[in-house]
């Protein structure tokens, strides 16, 4: 029986792997027969392909750059003019303000732990005391001058401008006047010439009245290269100068003038009376923002040369004032022309110089 047994178990131990491998067949014969497993192309077809991998050409060399071409050269700057014949004025003094006085009447407060205890009411207060009113400025006392105011004209100046730093401009100026019944106008410009241009630098005009004291102003505007128009005004029926730039009021005194009419206002007073220029001659200029006291000294006889030729001419000057302006002008007047002014120089507080001298003169309708 033990052989027998051990017999079987040996054939149900075969038989068992049989039939799983049987069934191990079975199964892959099933998912061979669903599933189709890709095929690889056979040798003879395949095509094969030699690459070869060629070094990178040099890169062209860069073309060579063009030379930059040269800047143009700016144009020299213009040269500014100072306005160092404005006035330099302290500023008026102003007084501290009167504070009115405290008034009113009262009581004592009444303490309620305490009887009431009545307070002596002080005296009634005086009404507030009303500032003094600003004292109106005195017209100066001027010196009186006989005037010949002279004939209408258009006078041509060459300018010659030297400033602080030594560079030179060269231009024209042209003073212009016109006399219609007792009215005149008077037209100024300066300016400079810069290749084919000419920049003006500064444009005055004054409009007024003759009268006894010879050109009497109503209004003055100044135009200078890069700052806005001034005006400025005079009126004789309440003796005052006004300033578009300033909130002054000047007292306006017999014989002003402004800065057009000044060197026509000097010929007139020689016109008049050449012993007239003996000494010093005042007179009182309104400019773009205040006026002030021009003092003129004779320096004597002097030839000058012009495109007219030389000219006997008699020299004024207005020194420096401390405290009012800090240039000095100089004015030469020419008997042999009529008293006209021939040549004018303005000497600025840095050292700049513009000198204006004449080579014309033209005598125009007056216009009656």
């Amino acid at each position: 029986m033990g052989i027998v047994a051990t017999i079987f178990r040996q054939r149900r131990a075969v038989l068992v792997g049989l039939l799983i491998v049987l069934l191990h067949a079975a199964l892959f014969s099933f998912i061979s027969g669903t599933v189709a497993l890709p095929r690889l192309p056979a040798a003879s077809s395949m095509e094969f392909v030699q690459a070869q991998v060629l070094p990178t050409p040099p890169a062209p060399p860069p073309a060579p750059l063009a030379p930059p071409l040269p800047k143009p050269l700016p144009p020299p700057p213009l040269p500014e003019l100072a306005q160092d014949s404005a006035p330099v004025l302290n500023e008026d003094a102003v007084g501290p303000p009167v504070e009115p006085g405290n008034g009113g009447t009262g009581e004592a407060p009444v303490d309620s732990a305490a009887p009431a205890i009545a307070a002596a009411a002080p005296p009634p207060a005086s009404p507030p005391a009303e500032a003094p009113a600003p004292p109106v400025p005195l017209v100066p006392e001027m010196r009186r001058y006989k005037v010949d105011v002279p004939p209408p004209a258009t006078i041509t100046m060459d300018v010659a401008r030297v400033d602080a730093d030594g560079t030179r401009w060269n231009g024209e100026a042209q003073l212009l006047w016109t006399i219609r019944d007792d009215t005149y106008h008077i037209e100024f410009e300066a300016g400079i010439r810069i290749v084919f241009t000419r920049v003006n630098l500064a444009v005055l005009t004054s409009e007024g009245a003759l009268g006894a004291t010879g050109f009497m102003p109503v209004k003055m505007t100044e135009k200078r290269r890069g700052r806005a128009l001034t005006a400025t005004h005079f009126d004789w029926s309440h003796d005052k100068i006004s300033f578009s730039s300033s909130q002054k009021t000047i007292a306006l005194a017999a014989g002003a003038q402004d800065k057009a009419s000044v060197p026509l206002q000097l010929a007139a007073i020689a016109r008049g009376d050449p012993a007239q220029l003996a000494g010093e001659i005042d007179i009182q200029v309104g400019e773009d923002r205040d006026a002030v006291m021009f003092r003129f000294v004779v320096v004597g006889q002097e030839e000058i040369d012009t495109k007219l030729g030389k000219l006997q001419t008699v020299h004024l000057s207005r020194p420096p004032k401390e405290g009012s302006y800090r240039s000095r002008l100089d004015v030469w007047l020419a008997p042999g022309k009529g008293w006209y002014p021939v040549q004018i120089r303005n000497t600025e507080a840095n050292g700049a110089v513009t000198t204006q001298t004449v080579n014309n003169i033209a005598l125009t309708d007056t216009g009656k």
